[in-house]
């Protein structure tokens, strides 16, 4: 019994002995234990780690301060003229000849936002055409708090945008995106809405490549950032703070809607900035048809996603009509591009020059057929989408 006590008091000091040991060489030497489990294999195996999802940022405040001090208000003041009638002051001239037709003159100012996007020699500045339609005198509002008289330099009705020109010093030109937009990216909306001064909306991209007009060449990116009265012109970026877009329209709950926005994009908003800063107006290239999409039925021998675009309406005198391109004919191919759909068509149209010859391919109940066409300059549009004159 003696020795069995011995013998537990001898292990007893040695594993306290040990315990010392580790806790000296672990306090001197930290990490040595799971070096030394290591060296002999004694490692235990690493917890699974969870998976991470990937999340957005937790501001966007960086993407605000880059591209916000880019945005101006803008504020054009126009001179109104309205019909009235003027009442005599004499109860009897009154009652004998009543009131005498006249008009009168009032000054309205139209609130709207912009973008500075160049800085060449003096600053210019894109904004919405109907901002600063009819205006007698357009201000500009910049970030710093400095006001600048601005002068249009062109304007283009169909895709909705002007350029202005101001002359300033130190204008923050905004950073443009290289990255192609697609549905279900954050973008944000800064202007001035309703007067406030500059505000930011956040929402995603709803869509791209809408079309709002059934003529037009141009097409929309459509978005639920919330878009406001005075948002117009406007930029619209992306998280990084790079323009993807001109603010330009909204859907109000009058139509029974919620979240939908369209803006002009950065894409078509350059080429248009280019032109006019180069000429002064925007040239596009007309075939002179309407187009529809191309009608699939069973006994049509077209393939169930049957591209191209089918011709509703010639023109009288326009290229189409010369080149004997007639109603119900389905057009394929523009030169060297196949054609999607009517959009597709409208669009590669407008890209070519007035007097560039192309060669356009399609089907004449069934058949192939081939003509070469000479556009001209594509005339201007009234709102039911009918070339003006």
């Amino acid at each position: 019994m003696r020795h069995a006590a011995g013998t537990l008091l001898f292990i007893a000091r040695f594993a306290i002995l040990g315990l010392a040991m580790a806790f000296v060489v672990g306090l001197f030497w930290p990490g040595s234990g799971e070096r030394l489990r290591a060296r002999f294999g004694l490692t235990a195996p690493a917890p699974a780690s969870q998976p991470h999802a990937a999340g957005g940022p937790v501001s966007y405040a960086d993407a605000v301060a880059a591209a916000a001090p880019s945005v101006v208000n803008i504020y054009a003041n126009k001179i109104v003229t309205e019909q009235a009638v003027r009442m005599y002051d004499n109860p009897v001239l009154q009652q004998l000849f009543g009131g005498q037709p006249t008009t009168f003159q009032h000054r309205e100012q139209t609130l709207g936002s912009g973008v500075i996007v160049s800085a060449r020699g003096q600053g210019y500045v894109l904004t919405n055409n109907h901002v600063i339609a009819h205006a007698a005198d357009i201000q500009v509002l910049l970030y710093d708090g400095r006001i600048a008289k601005a002068s249009l330099v062109g304007a283009d009705e169909e895709s909705d945008l002007a350029v202005l020109k101001i002359d300033a010093s130190n204008l923050p030109v905004i950073h443009i995106a290289g990255q192609p937009l697609r549905p279900g990216d954050v973008v944000l909306a800064i202007g001035n809405p309703l007067g406030l001064n500059q505000t930011v909306t956040m929402g995603i991209v709803s869509a791209i490549g809408r079309q709002l007009n059934g003529s037009s060449a141009e097409d929309f990116i459509q978005t639920d950032a919330a878009i406001n009265l005075g948002n117009s012109g406007g930029a619209l970026v992306n998280a990084e703070g790079e323009l993807v877009g001109i603010n330009t329209l909204l859907i109000g709950k009058a139509a029974g809607a919620e979240g939908i926005g369209f803006a002009i994009p950065v894409t078509t908003a350059k080429k248009v900035l280019d032109q006019i800063i180069a000429t002064g107006h925007v040239v596009r290239g007309w075939l002179g048809a309407d187009y529809a999409f191309v009608p699939v039925a069973a006994d049509s021998g077209l393939p169930a996603a049957a591209r191209g675009a089918l011709v509703t309406a010639v023109y009288p005198g326009s290229p189409a009509a010369l080149a004997g391109i007639r109603p119900r004919d389905i057009l394929l191919r523009l030169g060297s591009d196949d054609i999607l759909d009517p959009a597709d068509l409208r669009r590669h149209e407008a890209a070519l020059k007035p007097g560039s010859k192309v060669a356009i391919s399609g089907l004449r109940n069934g058949s192939p057929f081939h003509v070469e066409a000479t556009l001209v300059q594509r005339p201007a549009m009234s709102a039911d989408g009918m070339p003006d004159g």
